[in-house]
């Protein structure tokens, strides 16, 4: 099947969760048909955060499901001065087991801390979670933003990369004490798949959770069919739909540059940074969709794909089993998986 296709344009899904690393706008729509659901919007994560539960009544459901935005927003924020990987990136020095910079941590930021490293580890760097220092110097949210100081982040750099964090069992370690994480483009997919963990154990079969655009489908709709999820124009109007895509019971996630981005004499600059100069990278992509099973694995691909460009990125996708990528590039072609149209069925709605 011919990769390039020039119909359906992808808005990015991007968020600012705890480190700016994806947008607040959601470019994901849902298009149901299904009467009073049960649904809750509340601003969580620095995003609006969207329940929807079709085939329960249970008020609990959506209460609990909230309050673990909350429990996990006090661990994985790098922002946030009282959670917990804020304290670690602001520790005070510390022995473990006889090792220097050796922290023990809890069993959740242990978790997403090995899934970063991972995708760190396969894109050798292309995407690193140990890029705190260098994402605090860029503030995409201010309102007259403008790039830091090549100085800075030349300084910034020295502090960064992923190769100098070990992580066994809880024990972390550091092999200096400047090295800092961000969790920015793992924690919501992370904090969705608990989300739907928890549903799904209160018997819920259809649902929809979506953290400020990272959407997870729980199942189908009530009458059996899939999901609609509409994929909104770029830099058009929210409600210009190019395309909906049929999604059942799996993860729906972008990156892309242009909704966290600043013009400063008469360059672009956007979100996503490339760890081994400092800037953003600059690879031809608009954004990467990535469709699978779990929202962390969407959450990290996406930015990961991205990172690597168009043709490794399509080659580290299609790799994968149940994994799923349409690439935008700046030309707005589009750019599939081999299987992409086969597994998820897309309808055209620009004509």
């Amino acid at each position: 099947m011919n990769r390039h296709f020039s119909y359906i344009i992808l808005l990015l899904l991007c968020t600012v969760f705890l480190s700016g690393c994806k947008n607040t706008d959601s470019s994901l729509q849902n298009f149901q048909d299904t009467s009073q659901p049960l649904q809750e919007t509340s601003l969580k994560l620095n995003t609006v955060v969207t329940i929807t539960i079709y085939d329960a009544q249970d008020q609990t459901l959506l209460d609990h499901s909230m309050a673990l935005c909350d429990k996990y927003e006090k661990i994985f924020s790098r922002t946030l001065e009282t959670s917990e990987l804020y304290q670690l990136n602001h520790r005070k020095l510390s022995h473990v087991d006889g090792r220097e910079n050796s922290y023990q941590i809890s069993q959740p930021l242990a978790d997403l801390i090995a899934t970063g490293l991972s995708y760190s580890e396969a894109t050798q760097g292309a995407f690193d979670i140990a890029i705190a220092p260098l994402t605090s110097l860029w503030n995409f949210t201010a309102e007259n933003p403008i790039p830091p100081e090549y100085s800075a982040i030349h300084t910034a750099l020295s502090s960064c990369g992923y190769q100098h964090v070990n992580l066994q069992d809880r024990i972390i370690t550091f092999d200096s004490p400047d090295i800092q994480i961000d969790l920015g483009a793992v924690a919501k997919g992370y904090i969705a798949d608990r989300i739907k963990e928890y549903l799904v154990s209160q018997g819920v079969e259809s649902g929809i959770i979506n953290l400020g655009g990272n959407v997870l489908c729980i199942g189908k709709k009530p009458d059996g069919t899939p999901f609609k999820i509409g994929i909104q124009k770029p830099f058009a109007d929210r409600n210009e739909t190019e395309a909906i895509m049929d999604i059942t019971n799996k993860s729906v996630v972008s990156s892309g540059i242009y909704e966290r981005c600043f013009q400063y004499n008469g360059k672009s600059y956007h979100h996503i940074l490339n760890p081994k100069t400092g800037y953003p990278y600059q690879n031809g992509l608009i954004s990467v969709t990535i469709v699978c099973d779990q929202s962390v694995m969407g959450d990290a691909l996406s930015t990961s794909c991205f990172a690597l460009g168009l043709e490794d990125g399509l080659t580290y996708a299609e790799s994968l089993d149940n994994v799923q990528a349409v690439f935008i590039t700046d030309d707005y072609e589009m750019h599939y998986t081999k299987d992409f149209q086969k597994e998820i069925p897309v309808t055209d709605t620009k004509n």
